[in-house]
């Protein structure tokens, strides 16, 4: 084997451990808002198949869901907000992405009708939730108040 080939491998392994250190538990990237899927939301949000008559979290920190879609203006312009909730209390909370038009039976479940919708999943406690466009500073007093009950 040459010193170049050594070293083009060591550096692509490296760089997958590194990409994975630098995830969460789950193997998601911190400080960034997850687009979820169906599957995402059974195994880390709540197993609504197995479990239909009773919501168990399954997080390990609490969450914020922007329930959004692509063609939404209010849901464009909170985009920027959502993305900074995300950095700012990336080890402390998750936040997920939902586009109710590729996921309407996630959507449905929580009787969305409008959106943007904001779901708030504390570690204990009632769910809660915001219809509309929100601010930065609504999204961290919420934050705050809601789910890290500062």
């Amino acid at each position: 084997m040459s010193n170049r080939f050594t070293a083009t491998v060591l550096a692509a392994v490296m760089t997958v451990v590194c990409s994975v250190a630098c995830m969460g538990q789950d193997r998601t990237p911190k400080g960034v808002p997850v687009e979820m899927d169906k599957a995402m939301f059974l195994s880390r949000i709540a197993d609504y198949k197995n479990s239909p008559d009773e919501f168990k979290y399954l997080g390990d920190k609490p969450s914020v869901i922007d329930f959004h879609a692509t063609w939404c203006g209010p849901c464009k312009k909170m985009a920027p907000a959502i993305d900074e909730l995300a950095r700012e209390y990336k080890n402390k909370i998750h936040v997920y992405k939902i586009d109710v038009d590729k996921e309407p039976e996630i959507a449905a479940l929580f009787g969305i009708q409008s959106v943007p919708t904001l779901i708030f999943i504390p570690m204990s406690g009632k769910i809660s939730g915001s219809v509309g466009a929100m601010s930065l500073d609504g999204l961290r007093n919420t934050v705050d108040t809601v789910l890290l009950e500062k």
